[in-house]
């Protein structure tokens, strides 16, 4: 049993994740409302989720592409502290400088534009980053000779990554749905969670992680 539930937390620590993105009004469910607001379309709402997750999906996957290639020249070892300073660095450049670097687009962009905005807005937060203190392990644990491999490393990452998505699509939609049909976005102008500041300490906290692998 203890095995099981071992084998499970990284799959639901994903699905925190992506419940995490999802909440952050900066990862699209905030623009998302906005432009059903402005076109009075509760339609254009929901379907603007659909280029915001894939944006979201496209930067994950390129880190996790990247990660693994390296993965297959370089050592494990090697491998995880490597990712462990760029958590670390880039934890820092987004406390110091990352409220200077937002992605700015009209909120008359059309699809295609808010697909590249979520694209943007992932990469510029590092939430591919930030994934890989949690698929790292799964790859490595999924390969018999405890090894990154291109036949059974890039399987695995594929479905981390759907997993993250799912949750993070359900998640936004929940969201925007209910701010859209009942609560609005006046509740913003009162007090939100300083969620940039969250994220900043979770990305140094991963990078810390991985240094004490």
């Amino acid at each position: 049993m203890s095995a099981v539930r071992s084998e499970l937390w990284p799959w639901l620590a994903l699905a925190g994740l992506g419940l995490f993105h999802g909440v952050n009004p900066a990862m699209g469910w905030l623009f998302a409302v906005g432009l059903g607001l402005q076109r009075r379309s509760q339609r254009v709402v929901m379907l603007s989720l659909i280029p915001i997750a894939l944006g979201h999906a496209a930067a994950i996957a390129m880190v996790l592409v990247i990660a693994l290639a390296l993965g297959i020249v370089l050592d494990a070892t090697v491998l995880t502290r490597l990712a462990a300073v760029i958590l670390i660095g880039w934890a820092l450049w987004h406390a110091a400088y990352g409220h200077r670097a937002r992605v700015r687009f009209g909120m008359q962009t059309g699809l295609l534009g808010l697909a590249l905005w979520s694209f943007l807005m992932a990469a510029a937060h590092g939430a591919g980053l930030m994934l890989i203190p949690v698929v790292m392990p799964i790859c490595l644990a999924a390969s018999p000779t405890a090894e990154i491999t291109a036949a059974g490393s890039f399987p695995v990452a594929a479905a981390a990554l759907g997993v993250h998505t799912a949750a993070m699509l359900g998640t936004i939609a929940a969201i925007s749905f209910a701010v859209y049909r009942w609560i609005g976005v006046a509740f913003l102008r009162r007090g939100w969670i300083n969620l940039d500041l969250v994220w900043t300490g979770a990305l140094l906290l991963g990078g810390l992680a991985l240094l004490a692998v």
